[in-house]
């Protein structure tokens, strides 16, 4: 079975939260889901963000929740197709809510990225690199 990641984030409004992850491309699974966390898939079969209310969060550790909108613990980082996906993705979570490049965008012509932060402030980077720079293989340009 290949491994799989589930990103557990705690959030105050998982109607909210939900909303906003299925308008930037994941879809819920409800077998995973009720009314205290939500299971959003973001790749099939390999990336969920499981979206858990403040009181389901306290079930698993004691720690306090920071407030993602002013303390950053993890940055979340996703690749995409292409510079135009990365664009596009930023733009879709910029319309459902989401803050857009809440990080600095990063263009170094084999690889760029962008990022935005979801309701709750987790910040989620998107990056496209050049399938020959992901080998190895930098352009002469990025060499230089």
């Amino acid at each position: 079975m290949p491994k799989m990641i589930f990103v557990n984030l705690p959030v105050t409004d998982l109607d909210k939260s939900k909303a906003f992850y299925e308008a930037v491309g994941a879809t819920n699974n409800p077998a995973f889901t009720d009314e205290t966390a939500a299971c959003m898939v973001i790749a099939e079969g390999s990336i969920h963000a499981m979206l858990l209310t403040h009181e389901k969060w306290a079930t698993f550790t004691s720690k306090a929740i920071p407030d993602a909108h002013s303390h950053a613990q993890v940055l979340l980082c996703l690749s995409a197709d292409s510079r135009d996906d990365v664009d596009a993705q930023v733009q879709k979570a910029t319309a459902a809510g989401g803050k857009a490049d809440p990080t600095p965008t990063q263009d170094f012509g084999f690889m760029y990225g962008r990022s935005d932060e979801d309701p709750d402030g987790h910040i989620w980077e998107v990056m496209w690199m050049d399938p020959a720079a992901a080998t190895g293989e930098f352009p002469a340009e990025a060499e230089a």
